[in-house]
This record gives structure tokens, sequence and C-alpha cells, in this order.
């Protein structure tokens, strides 16, 4: 399993008109742990560039890919590489802010490649690739189709997972809300 993980004191930017740089950092770094958990019993790397985000990562048991100034795609991409370097065949990709993720294990059963997206079906919030597939990773607006159109052009099987925890990310202030299915229970 990786997770890339953006320094928690720089994290969700996009929820400061809801709250403060520390109730951000905060929630940050309670989602990623919540990732972190749900990857259980798989071994986790987190793919940083953060000196507080590798100490929190060792803390939970996680190895660390320090991957500085490479961004978000090249963090990851280079992540994956170093993952098939170390005989990992199969890796799924998770975000970090993904607060009601649960066993994320059952995701790399399938061949091929596995999408999950956001709940707008504009994002990808888990990918499960084989290491050696020549994925390249292409986050951000719209990221859900490119994975797709990446998928077939490596003449890859594609999954595509509905999931409504997994689908469930935080990115802006009315993500903050109770999700419907929360309501029910």
């Amino acid at each position: 399993m990786l997770i890339p993980v953006k320094a928690f004191s720089d994290a969700k930017a996009r929820l400061a008109d809801a709250l403060q740089p520390e109730q951000r950092a905060s929630l940050a770094k309670a989602m990623a742990t919540k990732v972190v958990e749900a990857a259980a019993p798989l071994d986790v790397w987190i793919v940083c560039d953060d000196t507080a985000v590798a100490e929190w990562a060792t803390r939970l048991g996680a190895n660390v890919l320090w991957k500085p100034g490479r961004g978000l795609n090249g963090a990851v991409n280079e992540g994956v590489a170093d993952l098939a370097h170390l005989d990992v065949d199969t890796v799924i990709v998770a975000h970090a802010d993904l607060p009601h993720a649960e066993h994320l294990e059952w995701l790399a059963e399938a061949d091929g490649v596995t999408l999950v997206p956001d709940r707008h079906g504009d994002g990808t919030n888990v990918i499960v690739i084989p290491t050696d597939s020549g994925f390249v990773f292409s986050y951000g607006p719209s990221s859900f189709s490119r994975h797709y159109a990446e998928a077939e052009r490596l003449g890859l099987d594609v999954r595509v997972i509905h999931d409504e925890r997994l689908a469930w990310d935080v990115d802006r202030p009315e993500d903050l809300k109770t999700p419907t299915w929360e309501d029910q229970t």
C-alpha cells in the first residue's frame, strides 16, 4: 500500500474558510492515520517530503519513501517504481484524505487496474496497479478519466469500484458534513 501524504501543516488549504490551520493539520493527520489503519494487514509505504510526516509514519509502523520536490504525480510514480524494485508486484495507491476507509486489502484481489473514483466521478481516490505496468499517474481535476484512459492505453483490464466510503474524500468545506449513510446508522 502506498499513501502519498502532504505536510500536515500545508494540507487541506481549501478548507481555510471552515477550519483554522491547526484544525486542518489535525484533520489531515487523523484522516491519514485512518487510511494507514485501513491498510492492515498490508505493508504500508508513505511517500512524503516532510520530516513530521516521516516521523508520524514511522511511529505507525509504516515505511517512508522520501520524495522531496516531486509533487503528487512525481512522488507517486517514483514510489511505485521503488516498490517494483523491492519486488512488490501489485500496489494499492490510496489518498490520505479518506476518513471512512476500511479494509483496503481486498482491492488488490483482481488482475489489471482497479480504479475507485471520488463520489463526483471526477477524481481518483484509490488505484490498484501492477508495479511493472508502466502506469503514469495524472492526479488533478478529471483524473479518473485520465487514469482510465491510461489503463486502456497500456492494454490492462480495468475494474471500477464504486464504494461510498472510499469515494468520500475531504477537499471542500461541504465534505466535512456527515455522509448520508452515516445518518442512517
